[in-house]
């Protein structure tokens, strides 16, 4: 399968400037779940912006329901 980075790209909420793998979507994922985290495109920019992609962070925004 080809990678559509550059469509990817057009999507990708990331705000980590120096970060390598935006919009290779493979590899963000499998580097956040290596650490125990989720991508930032799977938060709203507000808790993106935080930096904590953690799980924990993840379902604690959930039971909000804010996300």
């Amino acid at each position: 399968m080809e990678c559509k980075k550059e469509e990817n790209l057009e999507l990708c909420n990331c705000t980590y400037e120096p970060c390598s793998r935006k919009g290779t979507c493979c590899d963000c994922i499998r580097f956040h779940l290596k650490m125990r985290e989720l991508p930032a495109c799977c938060f709203d920019k507000e808790a993106e912006r935080t930096y904590d992609r953690t799980f924990e962070h993840f379902a604690r925004l959930v039971m909000e329901n804010r996300l």
